[in-house]
């Protein structure tokens, strides 16, 4: 594999050293580094949900996490928040769906994310969960993102996420 890759940077001209690189690059990533992106910065795209506590039990049974302040109403009318909450994660998955079923859509990898969670979120409250590109890197997506309470605007989760964008 590397012989192709040595006789082009050898000898030859500039492009035909180029390009042989570029296959050889190519060949180790297994994706093609030259490609044409389906989305832009400034794309944007949202999904709305409102969870129900058969939602939040079910993600518990799931997951295993059984903290009382998302399944116990007595317990969590003692706490801050005066009664259940949905679990962050759980909001955090309608980020993984717009990012996934709408954009950038099918084929995209999620690779980081930086999240916060500033109020909370409570069953039967419809939240939207948006998404904007807001820079482009080769075949990465840096993406801002936040989920927000229809009804009152208020922010239960924020941040930035960087996906791996298909070509088109």
């Amino acid at each position: 594999m590397l012989q192709p890759f040595r006789r082009g940077i050898s000898g030859g001209d500039f492009r035909q050293r180029a390009l042989t690189k570029l296959m050889f690059v190519d060949s180790l990533l297994g994706r093609p580094l030259l490609q044409s992106l389906h989305i832009k910065v400034g794309d944007k795209a949202e999904l709305s949900k409102a969870f129900t506590q058969n939602d939040v039990v079910t993600f518990s049974d799931l997951t295993g996490d059984t903290n009382p302040l998302h399944l116990n109403e007595d317990f969590a009318k003692k706490s801050r928040f005066g009664r259940t909450i949905v679990h962050g994660v759980l909001i955090n998955g309608l980020i993984s769906a717009v990012l996934g079923t709408k954009m950038p859509g099918q084929g995209c990898v999620f690779l980081s994310q930086e999240i916060r969670f500033p109020a909370p979120l409570y069953t039967g409250e419809e939240v939207t969960a948006a998404a904007e590109v807001t820079r482009l890197k080769g075949s990465i997506a840096h993406i801002s993102v936040s989920c927000k309470v229809k009804a009152s605007e208020k922010t239960v989760m924020e941040g930035m996420v960087k996906v791996m964008v298909s070509g088109s």
